[in-house]
Order: structure tokens, then C-alpha cells, then sequence
């Protein structure tokens, strides 16, 4: 399960609105070990595609660096989908490098009749997707 405060819910499904009709892409750090995403970073997507993201290798190296410094960890990587569900495509797995990350998704296509957007967590592991609950909340 995901716990994430609804400032940083806000913040990712903010950063997707913004980046549309480009995929955006980011990622929230906490504290080695802590499962706790607590730091909202933004990434810039280099593809700047619709139906594609990538980090920027420079600056997916700094980060890793300044995380490392911080005694962080990624706890979620996200990133958006522009005209399909908030569901990881196949290339989604082909970058799923982080067994211990959640991998939100948010899909800022109405495709389901549900609203605006969805924001959905996945654990990936192995090419496994498994979905898991989110729960929002004022304050860890």
C-alpha cells in the first residue's frame, strides 16, 4: 500500500496537468528505508512525447547523487499517461529497475468516465505488476 500525503497527491497530479499533452515524469524521495515519500521532485521529460518518457540521464545521475548524499531512496517514481488508463505499458517495464518503489501512474485522459485523471500505484518487480491501494492523507 501507498501512503502519501495529499500535498504531494496534489503536487504529482499538478505537474501531469501542466506537463499535457507531453507525458510528465518525477520522482518523490524519503528517507532510506522509511517507505515514506516525503521530497517532490520534478523531472523534466527529454522525450517530451505524448506517449513516452525519459528521464534525462545527467540529471537522473544528479539526483541518484543528491539522494544518496540525503540518505534518500526513490519511494515513487511517477509519470503520466496522456490518452490511455493509468495502467504500465509494456516500455513502463522495461524501466522498472526499482523493486522497492511505487510506480504511480496518472492517466490525465478521461477514460473511464471517472473524472479528470486517475491516480493509481503499482508495485513492479521482475516485469510483475502488482496494483496496490493508495491512501491520502493530511499528514504522515
Amino acid at each position: 500500500m501507498l501512503t502519501i500525503t495529499r500535498a504531494l497527491f496534489d503536487q504529482i497530479v499538478a505537474h501531469a496537468r501542466a506537463d499535457h499533452p507531453d507525458e510528465a515524469c518525477g520522482v518523490v524521495a524519503g528517507p532510506a528505508g522509511s517507505d515514506r515519500p516525503e521530497r517532490f521532485i520534478p523531472m523534466l521529460n527529454a522525450a517530451r512525447s505524448p506517449t513516452f518518457y525519459e528521464f534525462e540521464s545527467q540529471d537522473l545521475l544528479k539526483l541518484y547523487r543528491e539522494m544518496d548524499d540525503r540518505d534518500e531512496e526513490p519511494v515513487v517514481i511517477y509519470h503520466s499517461h496522456t490518452a490511455t488508463e493509468a495502467y504500465p505499458s509494456r516500455t513502463d517495464l522495461s524501466y522498472a529497475n526499482e523493486p522497492g518503489a511505487h510506480y504511480v501512474l496518472v492517466s490525465t485522459a478521461d477514460t473511464d468516465d471517472a473524472g479528470p485523471f486517475q491516480f493509481r500505484s503499482y508495485r513492479i518487480v521482475d516485469g510483475q505488476v502488482t496494483e496496490e491501494e493508495v491512501t491520502v492523507v493530511d499528514a504522515y
